[in-house]
């Protein structure tokens, strides 16, 4: 079933020679529950492809929908609720905030929302990530892989419809880097959620049931496969 759709999506950055398309009409659609890898080299445009999906950078032109809304058709207001409602966002860097402990990171969606926390996801999440012996510690007091948890976290805790990771593993080493995709992938299969993963590794790509493949701002190849592991 289609869930989320990119329509002829253009984002253009500077004018005239300085003019740099990094997206060229992108169109394309997900399925609820779908693991979807985009890959391509540095500057292919695929995390402003991501960036666009999730309600971050606005296109220049064309239409995002998730589950038959228009996510670019409202207010700036309802894209932020929307943002911290229907989409888990995760970064290569973490974007923690040093003054709060693990668990205070992850709900901070939620009270940003005003809403009350959902203390069983909140443990559910904890025990997922392995955090509950770290759940009062600062971000300086984590090592890499387990700040990167936390970010899982703070993505997952509103329940969000999609989560989108972009290079998640970037700052990891192959161990910890392996025991995020670990870690997305079993919360994928958990919530149900559709997870989209930018990456240029070809080994976490392999893991998706789909590849999709961007060069000069354009989808040039979209595979699908029987996922690994």
């Amino acid at each position: 079933m289609e869930f989320l759709k990119v329509e002829d999506l253009c984002k253009v950055y500077g004018r005239g020679d300085s003019r740099v398309a990094a997206l060229d009409h992108v169109s394309l659609s997900i399925g609820k529950g779908e693991f979807v890898a985009i890959t391509g080299s540095s500057g292919s445009g695929k995390s402003t492809l991501l960036h666009a999906m999730a309600g971050v950078d606005v296109p220049t032109s064309g239409r995002v929908y998730l589950d038959g809304q228009d996510v670019y058709a409202g207010s700036s207001e309802s894209l932020a609720i929307f943002r911290r409602r229907q989409v888990g966002l995760i970064y290569q860097f973490h974007n923690l905030i040093p003054t709060l402990d693990v668990v205070e990171n992850i709900t901070l969606p939620v009270l940003m929302d005003k809403r009350k926390v959902n203390r069983e996801r909140l443990e559910e999440l904890l025990e997922l990530l392995g955090l509950q012996e770290r759940r009062n510690h600062l971000p300086n007091q984590l090592s890499g892989g387990q700040q990167q948890r936390v970010a899982i976290g703070r993505a997952l805790m509103n329940a969000p419809a999609v989560c989108l990771a972009d290079e998640p593993t970037g700052s990891l080493d192959s161990r910890n880097g392996q025991e995020i995709i670990r870690l997305l992938k079993e919360s994928h299969l958990k919530y149900r959620q559709t997870l989209i993963i930018v990456t240029h590794d070809e080994n976490i790509a392999l893991q998706a049931g789909r590849i999709i493949t961007i060069a000069d701002g354009k989808v040039v190849r979209d595979e699908r496969q029987a996922a690994r592991g």
